[in-house]
C-alpha cells in the first residue's frame, strides 16, 4: 500500500506494467477521431465513421442481457491480439500508446523542452548505457555492502529513499486525514521484491515455482553486477527468506483498505517508542530532512517487528538485500543484460509479456515519469484543444446532478445523512481538469548524459519537493498525475476529483462527440471518482476531508449491507478456473463502478431533458443503449493468464469484464434499455444497490 490515499479509474500494477485507456489520434492523424478534432461539430461522415467503430466493436450475434461485454466487444474481442510486448491489450492501451507516440514527436523535435529532451536523449543513447555497465550503481553497491550496524542501515535506507529507490519500508508525504490542511509524513511496510506479501506466505508447487525463479532471477542479477555463481546464488537465497520475513509482518493489502486501520498520528517520538533500539535521527539526517516531527505510521507492527527480523538475518543478509534493491530499481535503466534479465523475470515470468517494449517507449515513459509537468506542458498545447476543458465541466455538471437527484430516491438513508452527503458533493473541488494552473519549476535538476545520474537526480528533486511541504498546509495545486497520463483519481483528504488531459480523448471523450458516447465514456468516469467519494473509504471522509464518523450508525449499518452485496457478488465472479476475484479488495473500486454507471446513465437523461433528443449515432442503437454500449467499449480489453493472476491478487479494481458486467447487472437504466427480463443474467434477482 504506498502512502496515497487516493482512488484511480486506471489499475495499477507491476512498475514495469502500466494500465491505460483507447483509441485517440493527435493532431494532424488520420482517424475519424483525429478528424473530428479539427472542426467545432462533427460532419455526417465522421459520425457514419464513429458509428462503424462502434458496431464493428460489437457482437450482435450475444444477447446483451446474457452477457454484455461479449455484446458490447465480442467484435474488438474477435479481431484483436495482445501485442507481443504487451501483458494485456484493451482500448486504455490503444489511447497510451497514441498519447505516447505523441509525447514522442514532442521529445523529436524542436518544440521539447530543453530538460525533457535532454532526458529522453541520454535515456535513448544505448551505446553509452551499455559501455557503462554496472558502474552507474556501483557506488550504491559499495554502499549497501559496508552496512554493519543499525546506524549505518537507517542512514543507508534514508539516502536510497531520497532517490526513488525503496528497501526496507516506504515514505511519503500526504495531508493528515484527520486534519486535511497539514501536510504528513506517512511511513508504510514495503521492501518486497515480489508484487505482494501472499507471493511469499502462499502453499502450493505454482507458488514455490515463482519463488524459486524469483530466486534465480536474484542469483543472475548479481552475477551480472559482478558476483561469483556460489556466492549470488547463496546471497539470492539469504534475501527471500529476509524478505519472507517482512511479508509475515505485512498487513494484508485487503486490510489496509479502512482508512482508519492505516492511520496512526504518533509523531516522531511515537515512532521511537515502537522500537526505541531503531536509529530514525540516522535515517531521517541521511535522507535530507531531519526536522521532520509529524508523523503518520500506517502500519506500526511492521516497525515493531523490523529489528528482530534484522537481527536474525544478519548483517551479510542484509548487505545482499541492499543492494539487491538497488539493483532491481536501477536495472531498467542499466546496460542491457541487466535490462533483459529485469524484464525476463518481471515482464515474461510475472506478466506473461514475450517481448520487452521499444526503447523509444520505455524513455517516453521514463521522461513523462520523472520530468511529468516539464514534458507535460508540451503535451497540452499539442493534443488538448481549448474549448475541451469546458465541455467537460458542463458534464461534471450534469453528473453532479444526477447524483443530487439520486439521493432523495435512498430510502436506506436518514435526512441529517443524506444532507450532509449532498454538502460534501457540493464541495468536492473539480478544478483539475486537463492541466495545472501552475507549472512545477523543474530549473535545479541537473540533467546530463548520464541516463541513471538523471533518473537519481531527477527523483531526488521530487522527493524532497514533497518532503519539504512535512509539517506545513497542503498545497492544493499539486497534481499526482501527470498531463498525459490516462487515468483520473478523486482524492478524499482533498475532496477533490482529477482530470489529466491524456483521458480527456476520444473514445472517453471529445467536444465534438454525440452528448451518449461522451456521457458513456468520460461521462462514466466522472461518476466513478465522483462515487469514490462516498464508497467504503471515501464515506468515512467529510465534505472538508477530514477523517470522521459523519455518518448515524443506523446509516452506516444499512451501508455496509450494501456494500456486503456487492462483495459477495464480485467474489462470485470466477476470472480462471478456481480463481475468484477478491471482493474484498476491490469493493472500492465496484462501488464506483456501480456509481459511474448509474450517473452517467441518468446524467445524459438529464442532458436530453434540457437539450432534447440527439440524432442517433448508430442506427442499431437508441442513444440510451449507446451510453451503456459507450461505456462498455472502454473495457474492451485481454490479458494474458500470468498477469491475470498477478492482478487478481494485488489490484483494487476488477478485471475489465467484471467491470461491464457487474454494474450493468446491477442497474435499473440498464435492464429498460435492453429490456432484460428478471432472471437473466444481467438482471439477477438479487441484485445489488447502494447509491
Amino acid at each position: 500500500m504506498p502512502p496515497r490515499s487516493f482512488d484511480r479509474i486506471g489499475v495499477a500494477t507491476l512498475s514495469i506494467v502500466c494500465a491505460c485507456a483507447a483509441p485517440g489520434k493527435g493532431e494532424g492523424a488520420a482517424s475519424p477521431e483525429a478528424s473530428a478534432a479539427t472542426g467545432a461539430k462533427t460532419s455526417d461522415g465522421q459520425q457514419a465513421s464513429l458509428a462503424k467503430i462502434v458496431t464493428e466493436n460489437m457482437d450482435t450475434s450475444a444477447d446483451p442481457c446474457t452477457d454484455f461485454f461479449q455484446y458490447a466487444c465480442g467484435g474488438w474481442l474477435s479481431r484483436v491480439e495482445i501485442p507481443a510486448d504487451k501483458s494485456r491489450w484493451g482500448r486504455f492501451n490503444e489511447l497510451r500508446e497514441e498519447n505516447r507516440r505523441v509525447l514522442r514527436e514532442i521529445l523529436e523535435s524542436s518544440e521539447a523542452p530543453a530538460k525533457s529532451k535532454a532526458f529522453y536523449e541520454a535515456c535513448m543513447n544505448e551505446s553509452a548505457i551499455d559501455a557503462a555497465g554496472v558502474e552507474p550503481i556501483a557506488k550504491d553497491l559499495e554502499a549497501a555492502r559496508s552496512v554493519r550496524d543499525l546506524d549505518g542501515l537507517f542512514a543507508f535506507v534514508g539516502r536510497m529513499h531520497a532517490k526513488g529507490i525503496g528497501p526496507l519500508f516506504a515514505i511519503g508525504a500526504d495531508a493528515d486525514y484527520r486534519d486535511p490542511t497539514l501536510e504528513i509524513a506517512h511511513i508504510y511496510q514495503g521492501g518486497l521484491g515480489l508484487p505482494d506479501r501472499e507471493y511469499y506466505l502462499e502453499k502450493g508447487e505454482s507458488a514455490e515455482a515463482l519463488r524459486r525463479d524469483y530466486v534465480a532471477h536474484i542469483g543472475r542479477m548479481f552475477v551480472l553486477a559482478g558476483e561469483s555463481e556460489e556466492k549470488a546464488s547463496k546471497m539470492a537465497e539469504s534475501i527471500l527468506a529476509f524478505e519472507t520475513r517482512l511479508a509475515k509482518s505485512s498487513t494484508p493489502r485487503r486490510d489496509l483498505r479502512d482508512p482508519n486501520k492505516r492511520y496512526h498520528r504518533i509523531e516522531r517520538e511515537g515512532l521511537a517508542k515502537l522500537d526505541r533500539k531503531l536509529p530514525w535521527d540516522a535515517y531521517f539526517e541521511a535522507m535530507g530532512h531531519p526536522d521532520i516531527v509529524t508523523i503518520n505510521v500506517a502500519t506500526p507492527k511492521f516497525f515493531e517487528d523490523l529489528r528482530g527480523h534484522v537481527r536474525k538475518a544478519g548483517w551479510k543478509t542484509v548487505q545482499a538485500y541492499l543492494a539487491w534493491h538497488v539493483l532491481r530499481s536501477r536495472a531498467p535503466h542499466l546496460s542491457k543484460p541487466f535490462v533483459d534479465e529485469n524484464f525476463a523475470f518481471y515482464g515474461k515470468r510475472l506478466a506473461g509479456q514475450a517481448q520487452i517494449e521499444d526503447r523509444w517507449k520505455r524513455c517516453v515513459d521514463t521522461t513523462d515519469g520523472m520530468l511529468p509537468e516539464d514534458l507535460g506542458k508540451a503535451y497540452v498545447a499539442r493534443a488538448f484543444p481549448g474549448d475541451s476543458k469546458q465541455r467537460a465541466i458542463e458534464m461534471l455538471d450534469y453528473i453532479e446532478r444526477a447524483f443530487a437527484t439520486r439521493l432523495p430516491e435512498l430510502s436506506w438513508m436518514d435526512e441529517a445523512t443524506r444532507k450532509a452527503a449532498l454538502e460534501k458533493m457540493k464541495k468536492i473541488s473539480r478544478e483539475k481538469i486537463g492541466y495545472p494552473d501552475e507549472w512545477i519549476d523543474y530549473g535545479p535538476v541537473e540533467i546530463g548524459a548520464n541516463h541513471v545520474a538523471n533518473v537519481d537526480a531527477a527523483e531526488a528533486f521530487d522527493f524532497h519537493r514533497r518532503m519539504s511541504r512535512v509539517g506545513k498546509p497542503v498545497d492544493r495545486k499539486q497534481w499526482e498525475m501527470s498531463p498525459p497520463t490516462v487515468n483520473a483519481y478523486y482524492n478524499p483528504t482533498l475532496n477533490e476529483m482529477v482530470f489529466p488531459a491524456g483521458i480527456l480523448q476520444p473514445p472517453f471523450f471529445h467536444r465534438t462527440f454525440a452528448m451518449a458516447m461522451n456521457f458513456g465514456g468520460i461521462g462514466m468516469v466522472m461518476g466513478h471518482e465522483l462515487t469514490h467519494g462516498f464508497d467504503d473509504q471515501g464515506r468515512k471522509f467529510d465534505g472538508d476531508g477530514r477523517l470522521r464518523p459523519w455518518w448515524s450508525e443506523d446509516v452506516a449499518a444499512k451501508f455496509e449491507e450494501r456494500a456486503a452485496c456487492v462483495e459477495r457478488q464480485y467474489a462470485s465472479y470466477e476470472v480462471q478456473p478456481g480463481l475468484h476475484l477478491d471482493g474484498k479488495l476491490t469493493l472500492g473500486e465496484n462501488i464506483a463502478d456501480l456509481g459511474g454507471a448509474k450517473l452517467a446513465a441518468r446524467a445524459y437523461a438529464l442532458y436530453v431533458a434540457d437539450h432534447g433528443e440527439e440524432p442517433r449515432v448508430v442506427p442499431e442503437l437508441s442513444n440510451e443503449q449507446l451510453v451503456f454500449v459507450s461505456l462498455a467499449q472502454l473495457w474492451c480489453s485481454k490479458e494474458r493468464p500470468e498477469i491475470e493472476r498477478v492482478l487478481v491478487r494485488t489490484d483494487p479494481h476488477s478485471r475489465p469484464r467484471f467491470r461491464v458486467n457487474g454494474p450493468l447487472a446491477n442497474e435499473p437504466a440498464f435492464w429498460e434499455a435492453f429490456a432484460c427480463a428478471e432472471g437473466t443474467p444481467m438482471h439477477p434477482k438479487d441484485a445489488c444497490e447502494v447509491w
